[in-house]
């Protein structure tokens, strides 16, 4: 059972990925921040930056990030239960300090496997041609880190 409902997840998260975009987005929805209880903000007003590459980027994160790293950033979304290792928690202030942008635009860009990470994190090829998207998902990340 477990097998097949990770099968499930897995093979919904995969479709999800390699989904095209309209170009069209919703605009986000709920109050511009809130802190969970760990600390840090969640960022639900998308951060400065190019108006449609900002939504975009909001709208991948809601429809497909945060399927495993959670709404929260903290790995924590309904599709994490099912994968080992497990998703990376943004709010970790020390993993945060040991990332660099290239390397988070690498990762959404090229997928966990290609970067010597898990293979549960797939690609999105997709973003390729769309740098200032991918720019604004690494600003997604980074505003889940603690406040200094």
């Amino acid at each position: 059972m477990r097998y097949i409902l990770f099968t499930v997840l897995f093979s919904t998260s995969v479709l999800a990925c390699s989904k095209k975009s309209d170009g069209e987005a919703a605009p986000p929805s709920g109050p511009a921040t809130t802190t969970p209880a760990g600390g840090g903000a969640t960022p639900t007003t998308p951060p400065a930056g190019s108006g449609s590459a900002r939504l975009e980027a909001r709208k991948k994160f809601n429809e497909v990030c945060a399927q495993c790293h959670g709404a929260s950033g903290k790995g924590d979304g309904p599709a994490a239960a099912a994968l080992n290792p497990k998703p990376r928690d943004y709010t970790d202030g020390a993993w945060q300090k040991t990332v660099t942008d290239a390397q988070l635009s690498e990762a959404i860009l090229k997928g966990g496997a290609a970067i010597g990470k898990s293979a549960s994190m797939p690609p999105n090829p997709d973003l390729e041609a769309k740098p200032e998207v991918v720019a604004e998902l690494v600003k997604i990340v980074r505003a889940f880190a603690p406040a200094q």
